[in-house]
Formats: C-alpha cells, sequence, structure tokens
C-alpha cells in the first residue's frame, strides 16, 4: 500500500557524513548526561510509599499535586486509579518516617484541599530491596532484548549490513535515556516498556530499509547503479511505507502525550523520541555506516552451483 511514489531518488547519501556527525556528538551528549546526572528513578526502582485514596466524587488531580507539594513532598506522582474517584498517590523514599507517618502527613494535606473528604484506601510500602530487584530485572529484559536482537541481525543479513541495524538500534536506545537524563524526567516501568518497544520498532524499520538495499542489488535492471545510488533508491521507494507506519502510530501516541495524563505522559514521551529518532537512525545512520563498510553488489549475489556430471 502506498499514498504515493517518489520517482526520482532522493540523493540522502550525499549528506551522509554530515548527518553522522550530528548522531555522534548526540550520542556522546546522551552518554556525558547518563555518566554526570544519571537517571531519575521513580519509586518503582528506588522504594516509597504508595496510597491508594477513594473520593465520593472524581476530584481535580492538579490541585492534589499542588497540596502535596506545599506540604513538603518532593516527586510526588498522583494519577487516577481504576476510576475517576480512586486516586493512587506514590511518593519517593525520602527519610520522611514510617508508611503510617507518611499517610498521616499526606491525609492532613489532602484535608486542606478544597473539594471533596479523601477517604484512605490502602498504605503499601515498596521496600530498597524490592526497588533494587525491579532495577536489575529491568536491566536484565532490556539486555536480553539488545542480544536477541543482535543475534537476529546478524542471521538475517550479510554482516556489514548487521552491524549498521545494531548500532543504529543501540544509538537509538542511548538518545533516549541520554533525554531522560539531561532533563531529570521520571524513568519508571513505563518508560522501561516503551524503551523495549522502541528497539523492536526501530528494528523493524532498519530490516524494511536493507531488506529492500538487497533487492535492489539482486535486480538484474539496476546493476549500472553504484552503491550510493543504490541505497538511495531502497530508501526513497520506502518512505511512502514509512510515513504510513510511522505516521499512523505517531498519531495514537501523540494522543496518549497530550490526553493521557501524568499517567502515560513519559511513556508517550519516550516512544515519540524513539520513533522519531528510529526513522532518523535506520535512514541516516545505519545505511552510510553500511556503504563506508564495504557493502557491494557482489556480495548478495548468489553464484550457480556447478552441476557434476555422473560418473558411469
Amino acid at each position: 500500500m502506498e499514498f504515493f511514489r517518489i520517482r526520482k531518488d532522493i540523493p540522502f547519501m550525499r549528506h551522509a557524513l554530515v548527518f553522522n556527525v550530528i548522531s555522534l556528538i548526540t550520542f556522546i551528549a546522551a552518554v556525558f548526561f547518563l555518566a554526570t546526572r544519571g537517571l531519575n528513578f521513580s519509586v518503582e526502582f528506588t522504594g516509597g510509599t504508595l496510597m491508594e485514596v477513594n473520593y465520593a466524587t472524581a476530584p481535580q488531580l492538579e490541585p492534589i499535586r499542588t497540596g502535596l507539594t506545599q506540604a513538603g513532598f518532593t516527586d510526588v506522582q498522583v494519577q487516577n486509579f481504576g476510576s475517576a474517584r480512586d486516586v493512587m498517590i506514590r511518593l519517593p523514599n525520602h527519610g520522611q518516617g514510617t508508611s503510617a507517618q507518611i499517610s498521616n502527613k499526606v491525609m492532613t494535606a489532602l484535608a486542606k484541599i478544597s473539594g471533596p473528604k479523601a477517604e484512605l484506601r490502602r498504605v503499601e510500602f515498596v521496600g530498597p530491596q524490592v526497588g533494587k530487584e525491579l532495577a536489575s530485572d529491568g536491566s536484565l529484559a532490556l539486555l536480553l532484548v539488545v542480544v536477541g536482537i543482535v543475534i537476529y541481525l546478524s542471521i538475517r543479513f550479510e554482516w556489514r549490513l548487521a552491524v549498521s541495524a545494531i548500532i543504529a538500534n543501540l544509538h537509538d536506545v542511548v538518545i533516549i535515556l541520554g533525554f531522560f537524563a539531561f532533563f531529570q524526567w521520571e524513568f519508571s516501568l513505563p518508560v522501561l516498556a516503551a524503551v523495549l518497544a522502541v528497539l523492536s520498532y526501530s528494528v523493524n524499520e532498519s530490516v524494511i530499509v536493507f531488506d529492500r538495499v538487497r533487492e535492489t542489488f539482486r535486480n538484474s535492471r539496476m546493476r549500472g547503479l553504484a552503491v550510493h545510488e543504490v541505497i538511495n533508491h531502497a530508501i526513497t521507494s520506502t518512505i511512502s511505507r514509512t510515513i504510513i507506519t510511522h505516521g499512523s502510530t505517531e498519531m495514537m501516541i501523540l494522543s496518549m502525550l497530550i490526553f493521557g495524563g501524568q499517567t502515560l505522559h513519559y511513556f508517550a514521551l519516550a516512544m515519540t523520541i524513539g520513533i522519531l529518532f528510529g526513522i532518523y537512525s535506520s535512514v541516516l545512520v545505519a545505511s552510510p555506516l553500511a556503504m563506508w563498510l564495504g557493502v557491494k553488489r557482489e556480495q548478495f549475489i548468489v553464484k550457480p552451483r556447478e552441476k557434476q556430471e555422473a560418473v558411469v
């Protein structure tokens, strides 16, 4: 399915060096911020107090956040849970006392906020040990996904294309984490899920582009094209498909970002960054890397086997 077809190939590889220099600078900056600032982990990873509060009528969440901030709570998360009348409050572990003391202080702050009266339903304490286990399990999940992708690409493509795709996909993950480190956005389990989703999304884009590169090399009608012209043709011929798939996905992600509230905000933000950089890396990072690694037509032409005559 295509919305349009571009008849003349766009010379992407003409500016390959400029794009890769920009990408390298962005990657180094992301690594720098990860090393110096680190990630701002959420309650799931650091430990803290979780409270479930019920209201007679649906409350406004912003006054609750403001009231708790004024009461001295920092990095507090307030979101609906189950229904519009149920509110989940997450408080990081900053040594503010026991769960009972913290919950009493929270309920006192909520009583001062104008609106319906709050009723405490549940209080849970997430210990640092549980947070460490979640962090280690999340890191292991990310590592296993990366290893699986490396194995898949190594089997799927000739090594030059495989190495280029692997570098481009890892580049996307590091840049997403770099954004979260630079702006100190909260890194939670939904954000980790978004990073894993972006990895698979970026792999899919790289596979589509490199499949078309391989097909173009094998096409007997295009034997006169140079390597950079083959790559330009492959990218140009997949632009319509890229716009359809990524555009429709980004429409859903933007609706989450705009209307999903705080619960889905950072998930949608991570997905948006990942989709944009996934397109960029697959087209303007992976493809030039493959060209510079020496990909050429002879590597994709299957030589016919000579039949041996039977000895009588």
